[in-house]
C-alpha cells in the first residue's frame, strides 16, 4: 500500500514550527511495509486544502493528515474532508462528553467553538484523544482511506501508536521485521559503491540506506510468517553487507550510539578515560556522559582553551606551543598524555583546532583539527580537515574522535592488552 502524509498549517509553511510529525509517521509506516512516496504541507486555506486532498488521494491508498482539527474557523481539515468525500458532518455525543470532561479537569467551561471538534464526517471511525480536545477520525471510501490526526505531537503520537497503527496492520498479511545497521567512518557514496549491487537486487529482505549526521544507516526489512524466520532471512544479507563494508565500519545496530559503544568497551574492559578539549569545549565529555554508568570509566574532563591552561593543567611544554602552535599534532599528543597522567587514567583523549569562522590561515585553515589519544603509554594523533560552520565543525570533530577512540580500543584489545 502507498501512503501520503498531508501536514496542514500555515505555521509550518512559514517555518514557525518544525514538521516532526511527518518524520515520525513515515518511520512508523516504514516499519511495517507501507511506502510513503509524498509528503505535502498546505496552509489553512479551503481551496488549496481540497486540492491537496485531491492530489494525495489520486496517487495514494492512504492519506494521513496532521493539524487543522482545532476549534477555530481556520481549522478546516475535517470540514474539507467531509466535502471531498461528499459526507455530512454529524455530532458524536461520546466525543462531545469527553471534550466536556477534559475541560472540567482543567477547571474551564467548554466554549461553543470547542463543540465543533466533536463533529465528524458521517460513518467515520473515531480516534480518541486522551491528551487534548481534538479527536481524530478514519474515513473509508471507494478503497481509499483518510486518517485525520491533530497537529501537536504529544496528541498525535499516542493516537497513531494506539489506534492507527493497529488499524493499518490488518491490511498486511504476515510479519514485517526490520534490523538497523549503523555505519561510520565511510560516507554514503562509499557505502553505495560497496553494496549498490545488494541494494539493486533486493527482494526479501529489502535494504534501505539513508544518511544522518556523521553516519549512514541501513534498514534491512524482511516479510515472513513469523519473527524468527524474518531474522533468519536477514542474517545472510547482513553478513554479506558487513563483509563488503568491513565489520569495523558497522559500529552498532538498532538504537545504539557511538558514545554508547565506546562507553561499553571501556566499562566491560575496566579501562578508564579522561579528556582534554580545546576547540570542542567539553562536547566530547558531554557525549560520553550521555551513557548511564559511565562514571566507572570516565574520570575527568578538562576544557583547556588557552595556552596557559594547556601548560598549567596538562603540562604541555611551552616550547611545543612556540615551535608548533596550539593547533598541531605535537600539542594534541602532549595534551592527551598530560590529561591521562594528571587524571591517572588508562586513556587520555585531546582535541585542538580552529572552529572558525575567524582565525584560519593558509597553513592552518578553519576546520583543521588535531586529535590525540594516549592508551597506556602509546600516543597517536590524527589530523582532520572539516567543513561547516563553527558548531558543525565542533560536532563533527567529536563524532570523528569518538569513532577513532572506538577503533583504537578495538585494536588495542585485539592485541591482547585487556
Amino acid at each position: 500500500m502507498k501512503a501520503e502524509i498531508l501536514s496542514v498549517g500555515t505555521e509550518l509553511l512559514l517555518g514557525d514550527i518544525l514538521n516532526t510529525n511527518a518524520q515520525y509517521i513515515s518511520r512508523e509506516l516504514a516499519n511495517f511495509g507501507i511506502n510513503v512516496y509524498y509528503q505535502t504541507v498546505v496552509g489553512d486555506n479551503p481551496e488549496r486544502l481540497k486540492n491537496a486532498y485531491n492530489f494525495a488521494l489520486n496517487r495514494a491508498d492512504i492519506v494521513i493528515t496532521t493539524g487543522g482539527l482545532g476549534p477555530t474557523k481556520d481549522d478546516l481539515t475535517k470540514e474539507i474532508a467531509a466535502e471531498y468525500f461528499n459526507k455530512k458532518l454529524v455530532l458524536d455525543n461520546k466525543s462531545l462528553q469527553e471534550i466536556i470532561t477534559f475541560f472540567k479537569k482543567i477547571n474551564r467551561e467548554i466554549s461553543e467553538n470547542n463543540k465543533k471538534q466533536a463533529y465528524f464526517p458521517e460513518g467515520s471511525i473515531i480516534i480518541e484523544n486522551n491528551n487534548g480536545t481534538a479527536p481524530g477520525c478514519i474515513i473509508e471510501e471507494n478503497n481509499k482511506i483518510a486518517i485525520l490526526l491533530p497537529g501537536p505531537p504529544k496528541e498525535m503520537i499516542p493516537m497513531l501508536n494506539e489506534t492507527v497503527i493497529p488499524y493499518l496492520k490488518k491490511f498486511h498479511e504476515g510479519t514485517l521485521v526490520s534490523k538497523v545497521l549503523r555505519i561510520t567512518g565511510i560516507g554514503e557514496s562509499s557505502v553505495d559503491n560497496l553494496i549498490g549491487h545488494i541494494i539493486d537486487n533486493q527482494t526479501n529482505p529489502t535494504v534501505a540506506p539513508y544518511a544522518k549526521d556523521n553516519e549512514v544507516i541501513l534498514r534491512l526489512t524482511a516479510k515472513t510468517n513469523n519473527e524468527e524466520e524474518a531474522y533468519r532471512i536477514i542474517e545472510p544479507v547482513e553478513r554479506q553487507i558487513r563483509n563488503k563494508l568491513g565489520d569495523i565500519n558497522v559500529y552498532g545496530v538498532e538504537n545504539q550510539t557511538i558514545e554508547g559503544v565506546v562507553a561499553k568497551l571501556l566499562i566491560e574492559n575496566k579501562l578508564t578515560i579522561s579528556t582534554a578539549e580545546s576547540c570542542t569545549g567539553g562536547l566530547l565529555a558531554g557525549q560520553l556522559i550521555n551513557y548511564p554508568g559511565i562514571s566507572s570509566a570516565f574520570l575527568e574532563g578538562a576544557v583547556t582553551y588557552s595556552n596557559k591552561a594547556k601548560i598549567n593543567r596538562l603540562k604541555v611544554k611551552e616550547d611545543t606551543l612556540i615551535k608548533f602552535g596550539a593547533v598541531s599534532s605535537e600539542c594534541a599528543a602532549e595534551m592527551a598524555e598530560g590529561i591521562a597522567k594528571e587524571s591517572g587514567t588508562n586513556i587520555g583523549v585531546s582535541t585542538t583546532g580552529i572552529a572558525g569562522p575567524d582565525g584560519g590561515t593558509d597553513e592552518k585553515p578553519v576546520g583543521l583539527v588535531y586529535v590525540g589519544i594516549y592508551i597506556n603509554g602509546i600516543v597517536k594523533t590524527k589530523k582532520l580537515n572539516l567543513v561547516g560552520n563553527r558548531q558543525k565543525i565542533r560536532d563533527r570533530a567529536v563524532a570523528y574522535t569518538l569513532d577513532w577512540i572506538r577503533r583504537e580500543l578495538i585494536k588495542y584489545l585485539k592485541e591482547g592488552n585487556n
